[in-house]
């Protein structure tokens, strides 16, 4: 039996990424014999209270990829309001099931649609790192400090920074 219309498409991603590397993250896999787990490491974007920090996170894809969206997890601290759990879980728009939202929150457009790649995941939480928001915070504590100390929520960004620095 060949191997599944998943592994094929993300064993594409990977050699196109691994060929046409973009500014910003690297990808990989975490084990050779499993196409389904990525390693990946997302750069601070410039500019940014991340600028310089190098976050690792893992990539788990679904045996249905692309019809349904994988998870993104951070495996290196990460102090984030609105798109990072305390647990390091990513929740962004475009990682949510297709259709309708439950909650009302998101337009059906927003979210996961098998067109997106790896990179599309990866650019999308580049951006999200941009821009933190509390509106509707992912982890409680983080977006209260953005609100309420913006000084201590810089200082404890820029600890995390270093000590990814330090990892490498």
């Amino acid at each position: 039996m060949g191997e599944s219309q998943a592994s094929l498409l993300l064993r594409k991603q990977l050699k196109d990424l691994t060929r046409n590397p973009l500014d910003g993250f690297s990808a990989g896999l975490v084990d050779d014999s499993n196409v389904f787990e990525w390693a990946v490491t997302i750069i601070g974007p410039p500019d940014t209270l991340y600028e310089g920090g190098y976050f690792n996170a893992i990539m788990s894809f679904p045996g249905n990829y692309p019809n349904s969206p994988p998870s993104v997890r951070f495996t290196s601290d990460m102090w984030h309001p609105n798109a990072v759990y305390p647990d390091g879980r990513v929740c962004i728009s475009i990682l949510h099931a297709p259709g309708d939202d439950p909650n009302g929150y998101e337009l059906a457009s927003e979210r996961w649609s098998p067109v997106h790649t790896v990179e599309t995941i990866l650019l999308s939480i580049i951006s999200m790192l941009s821009s933190p928001n509390d509106e509707s915070p992912a982890n409680i504590d983080a977006a209260k400090e953005w609100r309420e100390r913006r000084e201590e929520f810089k200082r404890k960004v820029s600890r995390i920074v270093r000590r990814s620095q330090e990892m490498l």
